[in-house]
């Protein structure tokens, strides 16, 4: 992760914060109009982090925040201050799949890419609340991301058998 401030201009007021970001604890400065997503994806190189529409409504730039699902451009970076931040990033243990991005993997629910990793934030924080959602509730809990190849069905299968991966684990 590149901590890289250079792009703060001198002569515009900034903040220090300190956020962990998928584990790692970063201690930077950054301007208090700077967008969450944009510090994650320009400060700390975390391109999984998408940004679709900026203004809330396609879910791509979601990550979780204390655990919670959070649209980032819709977000400043210093209401991170103190904050645990989790992105797509973060999943993947030495190498190895997460069970939701294998079961996204496996279900063909990547569609073009852009929109998946906000979906994978979102059904993150949707099977900690509730490890085993009917196919309703899958919908509810995925209704604030925007797939624009409509490959809704497979991402729906996809979270299924996440959690039903996530459950024998």
């Amino acid at each position: 992760m590149s901590t890289d401030d250079t792009s703060v201009p001198a002569d515009r007021p900034t903040e220090e914060i300190t956020v962990t970001v998928n584990g790692e604890t970063v201690t930077t400065e950054v301007e208090p109009r700077h967008k969450l997503s944009d510090f994650l994806r320009e400060h700390l190189g975390l391109r999984g982090v998408r940004v679709g529409c900026e203004h809330g409504v396609c879910g791509a730039c979601t990550v979780l925040m204390d655990g919670d699902a959070v649209k980032s451009c819709l977000s400043y970076a210093v209401q991170a201050d103190g904050a645990e931040l989790e992105t797509v990033e973060g999943l993947a243990d030495d190498g190895s799949l997460h069970p939701i991005q294998q079961s996204f993997h496996e279900e063909h629910a990547l569609q073009c890419g852009f929109c998946t990793s906000g979906f994978v934030m979102a059904t993150k924080e949707l099977l900690n609340e509730n490890p085993d959602p009917d196919d309703e509730e899958i919908r509810e809990g995925l209704a604030d991301n925007i797939c624009r190849c409509t490959g809704y069905q497979n991402i729906y299968e996809a979270v299924n058998r996440a959690a039903d991966r996530m459950e024998d684990e």
